[in-house]
């Protein structure tokens, strides 16, 4: 199992990367976590713009889906005639939000390019990867994910405040990716993201191999981020996400 990641810029595209996105290939299978803002540009550096095989939405914020838009576009007005369809595996509404933020009447929406399949916690097959999803705690619907593949899993945590759900779907998972938008600080807002240092808490509390800080707000200073999460009890490797960084799990 290889993960690329594509954007890992928090709420917003940042200089040095788009907003959300991470894409996860198997047996020639590549699927698509989340499609923020200005992502789909930097994808085509890493996988052809349509030997994409299914794409999953975390939530129905712009940072992490509103590419798919572009993407709609790429797909339908090929100048060889539109693309297949592909399953887009989103919370409930996300058809219906996606025609919106494109200005598209509905039917048919986005109905011709993509395949809406709407998601609920639990778990199925996407490829050849076991997908288990749940609920985390954000202001919209929020799931968070966990993709396994020959014995090796990564989770996700997408965006979210402090979650027992989000420890239970990490448990002793080989690598976490989550997110770290606050820095430590008097009246940060409830139920909405994590602190760097929380998010090594988690990490600490699920038993993962290794952590990926990601969802990273433009305006934070990264070394303080990770210094801060290192500061936890956490004691497995804690790395930033970047741009273009890929990894094997094998």
């Amino acid at each position: 199992m290889r993960l690329t990641i594509i954007g890992c810029s928090g709420s917003f595209p940042g200089p040095d990367s788009p907003a959300s996105s991470y894409l996860l290939e198997a047996e020639g299978f590549r699927l698509l976590l989340d499609l923020g803002s200005g992502s789909l540009g930097v994808l085509q550096r890493y996988a052809g713009l349509y030997d994409i095989d299914a794409v999953c939405l975390s939530h129905l914020h712009a940072d992490h889906c509103l590419d798919l838009c572009a993407y709609y576009v790429a797909r339908t007005f090929h100048p060889g005639g539109p693309r297949p369809r592909i399953p887009v595996y989103a919370p409930e509404g996300a058809a219906s939000r996606m025609a919106q933020a494109y200005g598209l009447a509905e039917p048919p929406g986005m109905a011709d390019a993509f395949e809406f399949v709407t998601l609920s916690p639990g778990s199925r097959g996407i490829g050849p990867f076991q997908v288990a999803t749940a609920h985390v705690n954000h202001p919209v619907e929020t799931f968070g994910f966990r993709l396994g593949h020959a014995g090796r899993s990564i989770a996700y945590s997408a965006d979210t405040g402090e979650s027992a759900a989000l420890v239970e779907l990490a448990r002793e998972a080989d690598l976490l990716l989550c997110e770290a938008s606050f820095l430590d600080g008097p009246g940060l807002p409830r139920d909405l993201h994590l602190t760097a240092r929380q998010a090594a808490q988690h990490a600490e509390r699920a038993g993962v191999g290794r952590l990926i800080l990601t969802h990273l707000v433009p305006w934070n200073d990264p070394a303080r981020t990770l210094e801060e999460a290192c500061g936890s009890t956490f004691s497995g490797p804690i790395s930033l996400a970047a741009s273009g960084q890929s990894l094997e799990l094998s």
